[in-house]
């Protein structure tokens, strides 16, 4: 499945617009814990740790966009945007969303 950012894809024509498709992935404050505690994962001014999770987080959401686009018949997925939101009282969570408009390519 072709993913992108942009709203074509360079050599592909879209047939069809079938729907707008979004994956969701939200980290819980157990995890902000335990990264923040292990403050000694820090190197160079980056949290290793938290840089995982963060990757982690967003390859779920990712993998749902892409499997929604799947259901629907889709090629490709254009227009993608990728946010990262803070949600909860004190910021207790993260959330990563992807959203995107799956496609039906001309053969």
């Amino acid at each position: 499945m072709i993913k992108t950012t942009t709203a074509t894809i360079q050599g592909h024509e879209v047939e069809k617009y079938l729907d707008i498709v979004v994956g969701e992935a939200i980290l819980g404050a157990n995890v902000f814990k335990d990264i923040f505690g292990a403050v000694r994962d820090i190197v160079g001014g980056r949290a290793g740790a938290y840089e995982r999770e963060m990757t982690r987080a967003r390859e779920i959401a990712f993998a749902e966009v892409e499997e929604k686009a799947k259901l629907l018949g889709a090629d490709a997925v254009i227009g993608i945007d990728i946010d990262y939101e803070v949600v909860g009282q004190k910021g207790a969570m993260m959330m990563v969303s992807v959203s995107g408009t799956a496609v039906k390519l001309k053969k």
